[in-house]
């Protein structure tokens, strides 16, 4: 058997090795790549980092307010403390008024650092401060009131003790009073002059000057009446009013106004008509004997005058004048 060489199939050539220009490409893919992973990871950290910034503030904000809801509590109660403080105060003195002054303004201050909308911690710091402070002053101020109210509570039962001595003061001196009030009564009755020795007169008056007495009433100018005054030794010295209240015969009181009558006031309060007052000067513990002339305007009437004579209100004498009808045809 014969063999033949046939000629084999062409073998490939060898694999062109890669050129640069692929290898470049490969090496910016990758770089591309590790760019692309690099900003990606920057932008995940710097997400990161700003949420982690987030909560944080929100931390911080979150405890601010805490303490801002803290504070605005804290000055809450204190308000409250000084304001019932203030309504049980029932007495102002200077000192009270310059330190509720005081409060007033640190209040204030207070609540305006609280109500600041970006207060820093400084500022939330003095208001802690100051609201320390605040309950310093109120509890000095509570302490105030509590001497007012001693010193209010030690005036109160001095005001009592007074009014109640005032009242047995006034009731002892009521009491004398009234005792002094019977005595004086007494000694103004005691005191009361007492009349006596009536003599009444018709008198008839001349055109020379001359006087002659008359009963005829037709006759009379004028009536003259005098008695006296007995001893009293009561009575003090000094001017003293009378009154002389004449009656006609028909009953009815002798008063002309024109000539002096007028009203007074009787012992047991009536009213009573006089004819004629009498002002005499009288001395204490003497008899003194008085004396005068009524003359009025119309003819006497035949009858009976009864004449009363009044002093301090009381009757202390009287007397009668019968006047008869004069002559044949009187």
């Amino acid at each position: 058997m014969a063999f033949e060489n046939f000629p084999s199939a062409e073998t490939p050539p060898p694999s062109a090795p890669p050129s640069n220009k692929s290898d470049w490409r490969t090496f910016l893919s990758i770089g591309l790549v590790i760019a692309l992973l690099g900003t990606w990871g920057y932008i995940i950290w710097d997400k990161s980092k700003t949420k982690e910034a987030f909560l944080q503030k929100d931390t911080q904000y979150l405890a601010v307010a805490s303490e801002k809801d803290t504070l605005q509590s804290m000055l809450d109660e204190a308000t409250s403390r000084y304001d019932m403080l203030k309504t049980t105060n029932a007495k102002k003195d200077s000192s009270i008024t310059v330190k509720d002054r005081e409060i007033s303004e640190k209040k204030a201050r207070i609540q305006t650092l609280i109500s600041k909308a970006n207060a820093t911690k400084e500022e939330l710091a003095e208001a802690k401060r100051l609201i320390s402070s605040l309950n310093t002053d109120i509890q000095g101020y509570q302490a105030q009131i509590e001497t007012l109210k001693g010193q209010n509570l030690v005036l109160t039962q001095e005001k009592e003790a007074v009014t109640q001595e005032k009242i047995k003061v006034e009731k002892d001196f009521d009491s004398a009073k009234t005792v002094i009030k019977a005595r004086e009564d007494i000694i103004d009755i005691g005191s009361t002059l007492h009349a006596s020795n009536f003599n009444i007169t018709g008198v008839i008056e001349r055109k020379n000057g001359k006087e002659k007495q008359t009963t005829t009433a037709k006759k009379v100018d004028k009536l003259r009446i005098t008695f006296d005054l007995d001893e009293n030794l009561i009575a003090t010295s000094g001017m003293k009013e009378l009154y002389v209240a004449i009656t006609a015969p028909d009953g009815t009181p002798v008063a002309v106004e024109a000539l002096g009558s007028g009203k007074f006031t009787t012992r047991d309060g009536a009213e009573k008509l006089f004819t004629h007052k009498v002002e005499i000067n009288y001395t204490q513990g003497q008899r003194q004997t008085v004396s005068f002339d009524w003359k009025q305007n119309t003819n006497y009437a035949t009858g009976d005058y009864k004449i009363e004579v009044f002093h301090n209100g009381f009757k202390i004498g009287e007397g009668v004048r019968n006047f008869k009808k004069g002559g044949l045809f009187g």
